[in-house]
């Protein structure tokens, strides 16, 4: 298993489709970076989001999350409550090739002011726009900036391709549209 180079990720993205857009260079000028990094690419959150605003007192089960229970907004600005979370997606749609995997780790602009970032790893031959789920852990209504940069993706590369990828097991989120996802059975 090895960690994939800006060089590698830029000729997949450029002639795979592995990343759509594609942005060959970070940009960081008066933003929260994104774009292609020496190891990674720093993806984007759109601007579309869904605020949870459950109920009190309420027991959130992951076999069935009304949708009532999220705020629906669309903004270049997001403000997620203390101690709350939003879900998003990204601008970028992913691709994954077959012997690659991939993990997303928050940026550490968001993480100094108590955002995490969560999204499971990207399988081989996962694609679609993936939902990232962002939690404010202050006691601070925490502002996020759509269109900017939220996590970073790190590829890795197995030596041999994997028996069973998600495409093959018709993974229930394959093929994730431009709508948020809440979970599914």
């Amino acid at each position: 298993m090895s960690i994939k180079s800006d060089r590698w990720i830029k000729k997949m993205a450029l002639a795979h489709g592995m990343i759509d857009p594609f942005e060959e260079e970070q940009i960081r000028q008066g933003v929260v970076s994104y774009g292609l990094s020496s190891y990674g690419y720093d993806l984007r959150i759109s601007n579309h989001f869904k605020v949870f605003h459950p109920p009190l007192e309420t027991v959130l089960d992951p076999k069935n999350v009304p949708t009532e229970y999220f705020k629906e907004i669309m903004d270049d600005v997001c403000v997620i409550p203390p101690n709350s979370l939003v879900l998003g997606r990204t601008l970028e749609r992913f691709k994954i090739p077959r012997n690659i995997l991939t993990l997303c780790v928050g940026k550490s602009t968001y993480a100094r002011c108590g955002i995490m970032v969560n999204v499971t790893p990207f399988e081989p031959e996962w694609e679609g726009y993936p939902t990232l789920q962002i939690t404010n852990i202050s006691g601070l209504p925490v502002k996020i900036y759509a269109n900017e940069g939220i996590a970073q993706i790190i590829f890795f590369q197995s030596d041999e391709e994997c028996l069973v990828s998600y495409q093959d097991k018709k993974g229930k989120y394959q093929n994730q549209a431009k709508e948020i996802t809440l979970p599914r059975i």
